[in-house]
């Protein structure tokens, strides 16, 4: 009986196992610090303080964990960056797929130069604008909303440029053939177009949901009540002032609570990221 199951390495040239080792290598170098947060979550404080070198060694415990859960407003915080970050992904998606196919399939006036003034957006730092936002937020009355802490992450020059550059890369054949059956600029874009740029969008989406869910600049600003912080602002609000040095396994469960959001959305969509990938670099 033949066996069905084959080694990795099998059929490999030397070379060939050469860089997989180091790239097995190098991913090992990579999880380290991942390993590191996680092992002083695990900690006790007071552990740490007296022997830093006990993060490699039991007992480890989830008292940093259920620290954090008893915070009264976690589960708020943890509610409002799901309703922001979703609002903005979905927001981004839309606004980008129509924009990015206005771009790519659509002939207007001064439909070059506002693409040019879209591109410029990539090279505006938030910081640059913050202030007049905040003026034009704070005269609507629109900080502690939830459209306060979403309006602004719905201008994605990155996801307009993304968009208009996939929807550039699939034939015009399949707009003319649709065009010749009577089917109107909307349903081509809708049943034609729009699903052929799945994997643009899943990458879209992830850094999107990514961006919104880590942010921390503009909700510190736009969330001045309690109830209304995100996950970032909510956890930072809870430190000391010496967590750096008295609560580390503390600060370390809290970023594992707030990062651990972002990896169960990038495995269920990791797919999807290596097909645009792949295909850009195809392009």
């Amino acid at each position: 009986m033949s066996n069905t199951f084959s080694s990795p390495l099998a059929g490999r040239s030397t070379g060939d196992r050469l860089i997989l080792g180091l790239a097995i290598l190098l991913s090992l170098v990579m999880l380290l610090p991942v390993l590191w947060v996680i092992a002083m979550s695990l900690k006790d404080n007071a552990a740490l303080m007296a022997n830093p070198n006990s993060v490699f060694f039991p007992p480890y415990e989830l008292t940093n964990y259920l620290n954090i859960f008893a915070t009264s407003s976690v589960f708020r915080w943890i509610a409002n960056s799901l309703i922001v970050s979703v609002s903005m992904t979905v927001g981004v998606l839309v606004l980008s797929s129509l924009a990015g196919y206005g771009f790519a399939r659509l002939n207007f006036p001064g439909r070059d130069v506002l693409f040019v003034i879209v591109l410029f957006g990539l090279a505006v730092p938030e910081q640059a604008v913050v202030v007049a936002r905040h003026q034009i937020f704070s005269l609507l009355k629109w900080h502690n909303t939830y459209q306060g802490l979403i309006l602004p992450g719905l201008s994605s020059a990155f996801g307009v440029f993304l968009m208009t550059q996939f929807f550039r890369a699939i034939p015009k054949e399949l707009d003319e053939a649709a065009l010749l059956d009577n089917a109107s600029r909307f349903r081509i874009f809708w049943k034609v177009l729009l699903p052929l740029t799945l994997p643009a969008q899943a990458t879209l989406g992830i850094f999107t949901f990514l961006n919104a869910w880590n942010d921390y600049f503009w909700p510190l600003i736009s969330a001045t009540r309690k109830e209304m912080y995100t996950l970032t602002v909510g956890m930072a609000s809870t430190q000391t002032n010496f967590a750096q040095s008295e609560g580390l396994g503390y600060l370390m469960a809290q970023a594992v609570f707030a990062g651990a959001p972002i990896l169960i959305v990038y495995l269920f969509f990791q797919k999807y990221i290596v097909t645009a990938v792949s295909g850009a670099a195809q392009r």
